[in-house]
C-alpha cells in the first residue's frame, strides 16, 4: 500500500507567499470600519435631533479614523507609500478604488466633527458659524462615502490568492460591514447619553445578528478551505469575537435602555467583539497560506469535478 502523500513544498517553502502584513492591518480594518459605522449613525443623530450621540460618534469617527491611519502607515513602513497611492486610479483595484474612498471620506467626516470641537466662547464668530453651516452638508457627504470606507477591505481581501480569504468572498461584505456597524452601535451607546443611544442600540442589535449568522455559515461552507477559522489561534479570537458580540448586543437591548453602566459595558463588549473578529479573520488567512493543502486540496476538487463534468 502506497502511503498517503503528505502535502509539502520545494524547500521547504509555502506554495503561496504569506502576506507580509502584521496585526497592524487588522487594527487599521477593525478602526476603519468604526469610523464608517460612526460616521452614519451620526448623520442618523444630526437628522434626528440626538446632539448628545452626533457629538460623540463625530469625534469617535474623527479618533477611529486618525488611529486606523497610523496604523496603515506603520504597516506600509514608509508615510510616502499612501500617498503614491494616489497617484493613479484604476477601477478595478480594491486597494486603488478603497485609498480614493478613504482620502475622500477623510475630508468630510474631519469637517463634521471639527465643528463640534467649536469653544463655546467663539460660537458667535464668523468663522465658527460657517463651520457649523458646513457641519451637517459634510457629516451627510462622509456618510454617504462610509459604505465604501466599511467594505472595500473585505474585497481587498477576497481578490488575494490566500486561500481562506479568496473562498470566503460571499460572506466577507457581509461581515466586514455588520461588524462595523455593530461597533458603531456600541461606541454610541458608551458617548451617548441613554435617552439618545436608541438607535444606537438598533445598529447595534441589526450588525451583531448579521455579523453572526455571515459567520456561521462562513465557518460551515468552506469545507477544508474553513478550517484555519475554526481551529488554531484563529478560532480562539472568533470565538471570544462571537461571545462578546452576543454578550454586548444582549446587554444593551435588555439593560442597556435604562442603565447607563449597563450601556457602557454592552458598548465596550461590542468593540472589543468587532476588533476580535477582525484579528480572527486576518490570522486565518496567514495560517491558509502557509499550509499547502489549502491551495491543493481545492485545486485537486475543482480538476475532479471538470473531468466529471466532461465525462
Amino acid at each position: 500500500m502506497v502511503p498517503p502523500a503528505a502535502f509539502g513544498s520545494y524547500y521547504g517553502r509555502p506554495i503561496l507567499k504569506p502576506p507580509v502584513w502584521k496585526d497592524d492591518i487588522a487594527y487599521y480594518f477593525f478602526l476603519g470600519g468604526l469610523a464608517a459605522g460612526s460616521s452614519l449613525l451620526a448623520a442618523g443623530a444630526d437628522q434626528t435631533g440626538r446632539p448628545g450621540l452626533r457629538r460623540g460618534t463625530r469625534l469617535g469617527a474623527l479618533g477611529a479614523l486618525g488611529l486606523g491611519t497610523y496604523y496603515l502607515i506603520h504597516d506600509l513602513g514608509r508615510p510616502a507609500r499612501f500617498h503614491h497611492m494616489l497617484r493613479v486610479a484604476k477601477p478595478t483595484s480594491p486597494m486603488s478604488v478603497g485609498t480614493w474612498a478613504l482620502a475622500g471620506y477623510g475630508l468630510p467626516m474631519g469637517v463634521a466633527a471639527a465643528g463640534e470641537l467649536i469653544p463655546a466662547r467663539w460660537r458667535d464668530t464668523w468663522p465658527a458659524r460657517l463651520l457649523t453651516a458646513v457641519a451637517r452638508p459634510a457629516g451627510l457627504a462622509a456618510a454617504g462615502l462610509a459604505p465604501a470606507v466599511a467594505s472595500y477591505t473585505s474585497v481587498l481581501l477576497s481578490q488575494t490568492a490566500v486561500p481562506a480569504w479568496h473562498e470566503a468572498h460571499q460572506e466577507l461584505p457581509f461581515i466586514f460591514t455588520a461588524s462595523a456597524a455593530a461597533s458603531a452601535g456600541g461606541l454610541g451607546m458608551i458617548v451617548a447619553p441613554v435617552h439618545e443611544a436608541a438607535p444606537a442600540r438598533r445598529l447595534a442589535m441589526y450588525g451583531a445578528l448579521v455579523e453572526l449568522a455571515a459567520s456561521r455559515r462562513l465557518e460551515g461552507r468552506l469545507g477544508l478551505v474553513g478550517e484555519p477559522y475554526r481551529t488554531g489561534e484563529a478560532a480562539g479570537y472568533l470565538h471570544r469575537a462571537s461571545t462578546l458580540t452576543a454578550a454586548g448586543t444582549l446587554g444593551s437591548m435588555l439593560l442597556g435602555r435604562r442603565s447607563r453602566i449597563a450601556a457602557v459595558l454592552s458598548g465596550l463588549a461590542l468593540l472589543a467583539g468587532g476588533c476580535y473578529e477582525r484579528l480572527g479573520l486576518f490570522r486565518a488567512g496567514i495560517a491558509s497560506a502557509k499550509d499547502p493543502k489549502y491551495t491543493v486540496e481545492p485545486q485537486r476538487e475543482r480538476l475532479r469535478q471538470r473531468d466529471g463534468n466532461e465525462a
